[in-house]
């Protein structure tokens, strides 16, 4: 299996371990963070800890008495496992001078590792990271990418049979092993029928008493088995933007699965053909458009916006001081919209992006353009360098 070395994360992980004494390289299972810190270099000699490996638990029975002589870089790798290293941390980090720094890889959010934000305060830097990106595998496996999403060993597979089981396994073991790791104790068969409804409320607003409804399950109780899978960084909520705007506005988040991989996976979708013609095609290009364009902008900065008259926008984002408006549209022409209409005169927009799969921009309306992907991407991607 070849591998594609993640040029600008190892950038920014060497970048943010010179200025911090603790870095936290946050994603999903498998999504190569343990392979992108065994690629750092210039850091000096690196010490290395992996808290699913047995021998390293061992090692790591005193962690003041096994940290303190290291020197350069310590990895610790599934630093979750072992949330009472971090007040260790947190004293390790203090010494001055600093003879060593600290990387740490987590499978899920600081809210769901207790102590961990707290712990570590001013101390830690949090770098967030998916699978391949367009910028990683190139716009001409576009298709591709969508189709099987991002972690390494689905994009890699040698056929599209050996990517579906793989993804189909990493499913089941999440469920039954990797959440338990986390101390979450929800039967994987409940966790499961949550997650595969999930799938097919991909690109809606959250609405918790008829999914609760759906499974037999309380409002508050999917509620919380949704922060959960948010929190394992698998799920996503798009937060609504409803700030000085006059209309009665949707406060309710809408939910995604973050790699469009895992979500044809949950829709039993095993083939480009299948995606084409199943009712999710448009939801799935909206949430695999979204997911480039946040690793770029960043999640704190995105929103998607609705009123309860139906006119809604699949994103909003803050770009350099302006809010700029993204639809994402799976159609080889797609025109103006009245809701994207109403959107910009509400929100007062300077600009407007149709995202869509075609090859060419072009001018849908007065300061709406419809654009391919990889090229608002790259355009972003400049705007970010100024």
């Amino acid at each position: 299996m070849r591998q594609i070395i993640r040029r600008e994360l190892l950038t920014t992980l060497t970048s943010r371990l010179a200025e911090n004494p603790i870095v936290a390289l946050l994603g999903p299972r498998q999504c190569g963070k343990t392979t992108l810190v065994r690629q750092l270099s210039g850091q000096g000699k690196t010490h290395f800890f992996d808290l699913e490996n047995p021998a390293d638990r061992r090692a790591l029975t005193e962690p003041m008495a096994a940290l303190e002589p290291l020197t350069d870089t310590v990895v610790i790798d599934e630093a979750q496992l072992r949330p009472e290293l971090f007040p260790v941390l947190r004293v390790l980090a203090d010494r001055r001078p600093l003879p060593a720094r600290f990387v740490l890889t987590g499978s899920a959010s600081p809210d769901l590792i207790r102590g961990a934000s707290e712990s570590l305060a001013g101390r830690v830097s949090f770098v967030e990271m998916g699978g391949f990106d367009l910028g990683e595998i190139g716009a001409a496996s576009m298709r591709k990418l969508w189709l099987r999403g991002g972690f390494p060993r689905s994009f890699l597979a040698a056929s599209e049979d050996e990517s579906c089981r793989w993804r189909d396994g990493f499913v089941q073991t999440f469920l039954e092993r990797d959440l338990r790791q986390l101390g979450i104790n929800v039967p994987p068969v409940m966790m499961g029928r949550l997650w595969q409804m999930l799938a097919h409320y991909h690109g809606q607003i959250w609405n918790g008493s008829e999914i609760g409804r759906s499974l037999g399950e309380a409002h508050t109780t999917v509620r919380r088995h949704l922060d959960i899978l948010t929190g394992a960084l698998v799920v996503r909520q798009l937060q609504p933007w409803f700030q000085n705007v006059g209309k009665r506005v949707v406060k309710s988040p809408k939910i995604y699965i973050r790699d469009t991989g895992l979500l044809h996976a949950l829709l039993g979708i095993e083939e480009f053909r299948g995606l084409q013609s199943h009712p999710k095609l448009g939801a799935s290009w909206e949430g695999f458009a979204m997911e480039e364009i946040l690793r770029i902008v960043g999640e704190r900065q995105a929103w998607f916006w609705a009123t309860q008259g139906l006119s809604e926008l699949d994103l909003l984002i803050r770009w350099h001081g302006r809010l700029i408006g993204i639809e994402m549209k799976y159609r080889d022409a797609p025109e103006m919209t009245k809701s994207l209409h109403v959107a910009m005169q509400d929100l007062g927009l300077p600009q407007a992006f149709i995202v869509y799969p075609g090859s060419r921009s072009y001018r849908v309306a007065d300061k709406v353009e419809a654009v391919p992907l990889p090229v608002l991407r790259e355009r972003l991607l400049a705007e970010r360098g100024r």
